[in-house]
């Protein structure tokens, strides 16, 4: 492959990459608002003592010359004709940078350190493949689990396993690639989220209206739960994909893996302050 097609290609890749990021993050970003502004309407109900039609339950807004009026409803009265999923823009995402991943550190060699590798490309290939998906296993394993039935509990065992797996990552590939290796693994679990604990649930609520039986709202609160997950995943992720620009406060430093899991702290602590906004 001639090296101005090889950029041509990087260049669409990151485009749509980016561009698609922009819509899922927004889209979940704005849900997320939208989920607040309802808890707020609940919370002020509860303490006014209103119930029913004197309790205010929709939440209004203007944008693009026009107002728009939500209404909340777990379970739907009537279904809709045309139901909107998000989801396509998760799918995008995650492939679009995969294939980035795969032609820059894969097809570039650049896995590897160029002197003193600690393994072959081909190797690290495989182990960054296997990290990939062993990262969503053990992450949708504990987060199924009861032990995280309390979520205090579940951040900060996931908190210490993602500063572990940091400092693996930077002594098992090259610095430049273990940050973006390790958002390769939080961007699948996002992704992976949305495909395989958001949306079946979701789909089995629909069947279930459509036929006239009543929906496992649990189900609904444990796709909610993932969907948080992903609020507080994004903003780390969003920071592995810039850290190349930044290389001597990050991954050239010599505490690199010590300031990538501080910053993805920071990125937790963001991501709470965002969620109550």
């Amino acid at each position: 492959m001639s090296g101005q097609l090889n950029e041509w290609i990087q260049l669409v890749l990151r485009w749509t990459h980016v561009f698609a990021g922009i819509l899922w993050v927004g889209t979940t970003y704005y849900f997320t608002w939208l989920d607040g502004r309802f808890t707020e309407l609940e919370n002020t109900a509860k303490q006014a003592g209103e119930k029913g039609d004197g309790a205010e339950k929709h939440v209004w807004m203007v944008h693009s010359g026009g107002f728009y009026v939500v209404e909340k409803q777990k379970t739907p009265q009537v279904m809709p004709g045309t139901l909107h999923w998000f989801k396509w823009e998760a799918a995008i995402t995650w492939l679009s940078g995969l294939l980035l991943f795969a032609m820059i550190y894969y097809h570039g060699k650049q896995i590897v350190d160029f002197e003193d590798a600690k393994m072959p490309v081909v190797t690290a290939m495989f182990v960054s493949l296997g990290l990939i998906i062993a990262g969503w296993v053990v992450y949708d394993l504990l987060w199924s689990s009861k032990l995280f039935a309390n979520e205090i509990v579940g951040a900060c065992v996931s908190y210490v396993l993602i500063v572990a797996t940091t400092y693996g990552l930077f002594h098992l590939f090259s610095s430049r690639a273990a940050p973006i290796q390790l958002g390769a693994m939080l961007g699948t679990i996002m992704t992976a989220n949305v495909w395989m604990r958001i949306l079946p649930p979701q789909r089995r609520m629909v069947r279930a209206l459509n036929e006239g039986r009543q929906p496992d709202l649990s189900e609904g609160a444990r796709a909610k739960m993932r969907s948080k997950h992903n609020t507080f995943i994004v903003i780390p992720v969003v920071f592995t994909m810039i850290s190349n620009h930044f290389p001597t406060v990050t991954y050239g430093s010599r505490y690199n893996w010590i300031i990538v899991s501080v910053l993805v702290l920071a990125g937790w602590g963001a991501a709470k302050v965002l969620r109550r906004a």
